[in-house]
């Protein structure tokens, strides 16, 4: 066995444990925190299969991004655990056929990979994947791309239209109001009589 298999096996293997105990682990903080090293994993499996871009991208976004951000909404929410299981054995056909699917896809992929086909060209020295994937991203694909964008800023704008609610508790202040303020409508002097020493003094005795 070459170590590049070697690595490979390493790494599937990492990758099935860590995604069976996602899905079986008690506590959503350590299967959150398994998801991540299945990321990882499999960046380093994209990272054999020589797609640099692919790994970066896995990491930087899924990891960096949407697992810390997901760890720490989860960490700050009160989870009632119970509840959430209890549509478990309800959605369990659907899932296990799902699941079978899914195995059946991946067994056909790795059926054809190993019946006899001929593998493609080596490629040259200087070849780029992530330069190769930017000129089809940008002449071949350039309108399904930015399609995908604009449906992405949509789906953010509708998000923020949807969350940012007006709340009657809320205190809110009108920047027009502030910068049209005058110093009489802020401060206001008061004449006040002077007292006289006499009067203090006396007043000293008295207490």
């Amino acid at each position: 066995m070459t170590f590049h298999k070697f690595i490979f096996y390493f790494f599937s293997a990492v990758l099935i444990f860590a995604a069976l105990r996602v899905i079986t682990a008690r506590n959503p903080v350590h299967a959150a925190l398994f998801l991540v090293l299945a990321f990882f994993t499999s960046a380093g499996l994209w990272l054999l299969l020589q797609a640099e871009f692919l790994a970066i991208a896995l990491v930087l976004v899924y990891v960096g991004v949407v697992m810390v951000l997901f760890l720490f909404v989860v960490m700050m929410l009160d989870i009632n655990l119970a509840r959430l299981r209890e549509g478990f054995w309800h959605y369990l056909p659907v899932g296990s056929i799902v699941a079978l699917l899914l195995v059946a896809e991946m067994a056909f992929v790795l059926i054809a990979g190993y019946s006899g086909e001929t593998a493609p060209p080596p490629l040259p020295a200087g070849y780029s994947n992530t330069k190769e994937l930017g000129r089809m991203l940008y002449t071949d694909y350039v309108y399904p791309f930015e399609i995908a964008a604009v449906i992405l800023l949509v789906a953010i704008v509708a998000a923020i239209a949807l969350t940012l609610r007006g709340r009657k508790q809320s205190k809110y202040m009108n920047p027009a109001k502030q910068i049209a303020v005058r110093r009489g409508d802020r401060v206001r002097i008061v004449s006040m009589p002077a007292e006289r020493r006499d009067e203090r003094r006396g007043q000293g005795a008295e207490e």
